[in-house]
């Protein structure tokens, strides 16, 4: 059975929750069907955020990020709402969030999406072209995240 732990700041599951489930399931029939369960988890993207400054540069398919910065006394915390129109990569815009979303700019930073991506099986059974907006993902949330420190600083 699937674990679907929800954090307390998103109704998606923790991210160790879905690195428990994605080892649960053998089949990538059911991955897959798992990963687009995943975004249609997503919290719904607000029209007013499906704007270019949020649009994500490198993706085959259109997705967006909205990102919203807490500053605190500690670390700027970054949350982060997405969406895309492909339901794969809704998916994965899911899985991305779940590992970074409510974190501090500083562990945004040191966390590896891209190794938690190829851990997942993610690389060699999804097209180049969606590793490839995956790592713009990526990419665009670590550009956010310096942004905020540097703004910190």
């Amino acid at each position: 059975m699937l674990k679907m732990t929800q954090t307390a700041t998103r109704g998606m599951p923790d991210i160790a929750d879905i690195i428990e489930n994605f080892a649960l399931l053998d089949d990538w029939d059911d991955r897959y069907r798992y990963v687009i369960e995943l975004g249609r988890g997503l919290t719904p993207l607000p029209d007013a955020d499906r704007n270019d400054s949020n649009k994500v540069q490198g993706c085959t398919s259109q997705v967006w990020l909205a990102t919203t910065v807490r500053h605190s006394a500690a670390a700027p915390a970054l949350d982060f709402i997405g969406d895309s129109d492909a339901h794969i990569v809704r998916g994965l815009v899911a899985i991305l969030l779940a590992m970074v979303s409510g974190r501090t700019a500083s562990e945004i930073l040191a966390a590896d999406p891209i190794a938690l991506f190829e851990q997942l099986g993610l690389r060699e059974h999804l097209t180049p072209q969606r590793s490839n907006g995956f790592r713009s993902m990526v990419s665009r949330i670590r550009a956010d995240a310096q942004a905020a420190l540097a703004a910190a600083a």
